[in-house]
């Protein structure tokens, strides 16, 4: 009787292990803006719900919002120009840009459904409005390709084995999917081949909202300078692909000649520092009045 038990339990586990290989399999959706089909699981308001709760999660992680009204509405406006340059096939996504106070750490990111973030770290290193644009764009590169949807569902395929060999140890305890996912967004780190495609669409997002797409490769260059010892954040979250700079160039040398005419040599270097630079001085200044005397 025992080993039927065990059997029994053993076969039900077995057949979730294979539901949950069919799920993954057949979760296939063509993508509009890049031309790829993904193995994805999630409709884009499942993946706007996701952004939206994990949203705040990753700004804590990060000394929370800037909270700074002028910085947050200049790099606002910044971003809205590179998502109206998405066009109307990829503007299901309800695009939010958030700027946060950890003035240390270098990096940026966006989460599934259109949240995208900046650290202070990171706006500190730009020259211009170019470059955050650049930015910007690259983020949005990974909303549009839905890159952190295709990596949920991977992760989905995970849990269905959890599950099973909860079922056959007789543990009927299982984590919340909305907790997990949560958790994979915030700690989500993307691969080679996607990190290529969002500088591909990055490139042709920032010419298209009128930016010199240049600013990109110099972001390229100020980033590994400021690498020396690997230990920028950024890369952490960002894989450096080989060449990727000479990648940046080739995807530039392929734009539409019209489009790059019109954003070439827009770099915005007056305002980045009147509406960031100077404005960030400023409160790194007040923060610095503050600090306790050692």
């Amino acid at each position: 009787m025992y080993r039927r038990r065990g059997f029994g339990r053993l076969l039900v586990a077995g057949v979730i292990a294979l539901l949950g290989v069919f799920a993954y399999l057949s979760q296939r959706s063509p993508n509009v803006i890049t031309g790829k089909v993904r193995q994805v699981s999630l409709t884009p308001q499942d993946e706007i719900a996701l952004g939206m709760q994990a949203a705040p999660r990753m700004a804590e992680e990060f000394g929370g919002e800037l909270g700074d009204r002028e910085v947050d509405a200049y790099v606002a406006s910044v971003g809205e120009k590179v998502a109206r340059a998405v066009g109307a096939k990829g503007d299901e996504y309800p695009y939010r840009f958030h700027v946060l106070a950890d003035s240390r750490t270098v990096n940026a990111f966006a989460l599934p459904g259109g949240p995208v973030f900046v650290t202070e770290g990171l706006l500190v290193k730009l020259e211009n409005e170019a470059q955050l644009a650049g930015v910007l764009a690259h983020e949005v590169g990974h909303v549009v390709a839905r890159h952190a949807a295709e990596q949920l569902a991977k992760q989905e395929f995970t849990p269905s084995l959890v599950g099973a060999a909860a079922v056959a140890s007789n543990d009927p305890q299982r984590p919340a999917m909305m907790a997990q996912a949560v958790s994979a967004m915030v700690n989500m780190r993307f691969g080679r081949q996607e990190e290529l495609e969002a500088d591909a669409l990055g490139v042709r997002f920032t010419a298209q909202a009128g930016y010199d797409p240049r600013g990109m490769v110099r972001v390229m260059q100020i980033l590994d300078a400021a690498d020396a010892q690997h230990e920028l954040e950024f890369f952490s979250t960002h894989p450096n692909p080989e060449n990727r700079i000479g990648k940046l160039r080739e995807r530039i040398n392929m734009l539409d000649p019209g489009i790059f005419a019109k954003a070439d040599g827009n770099l915005g270097a007056d305002r980045f520092h009147a509406k960031v630079l100077d404005r960030l001085g400023d409160i790194e200044r007040v923060r610095g009045t503050r600090e306790p005397m050692r």
